[in-house]
């Protein structure tokens, strides 16, 4: 089920993106599998680059202070570029990235999400690509951690006792 979706995300991208100069971003750990599956499925040219951010910590909720510890290295300047994340919980984290890319100057800035939980917002994000939304509990597998266990799982689940 998420490979399928994945492809379909991946052709809104490249249809929205035909022609232009792209970079997908993908925000490290949490989002690579997803990532990583994305851009390969995309029949577009595009440059790849990371950031990354911490919220959490060692526990299921945000600790509300958002680092970030690794910037892009690509130039953004008029460019297109998509923001790959796995999930958009409160929104604090995706806001504070946003923030700090649109000084980057790009000529636009779209979000592409595995898994979208809207009723947890805090602060209100745009999400142009949603693979899945989710209600309620925490979910871990496909890249998706608690306290740095559970990325490698093939699929997701609730994480039960939390």
């Amino acid at each position: 089920m998420i490979q399928k979706r994945v492809k379909e995300l991946a052709s809104e991208i490249a249809r929205d993106h035909q022609g232009k100069d792209t970079v997908l971003v993908g925000i490290l750990k949490g989002a690579v599998f997803f990532f990583c599956d994305l851009a390969r499925e995309l029949d577009i040219q595009v440059g790849i680059d990371f950031l990354r951010a911490a919220s959490y910590g060692p526990s299921s909720s945000s600790s509300g202070t958002i680092t970030l510890t690794k910037d892009v290295e690509t130039p953004l300047e008029g460019k297109s570029v998509v923001l790959v994340e796995d999930i958009i919980d409160t929104g604090l984290t995706m806001s504070r990235i946003l923030e700090e890319l649109k000084r980057k100057k790009p000529s636009e800035v779209k979000v592409c999400v595995l898994l979208d939980k809207p009723e947890r917002r805090e602060i209100e994000v745009q999400v142009d690509y949603c693979g899945f939304r989710v209600e309620g509990g925490f979910v871990v597998g496909y890249g998706l951690d608690y306290d740095e266990q559970y990325r490698n799982l093939s699929e997701i689940f609730v994480l039960k006792g939390i």
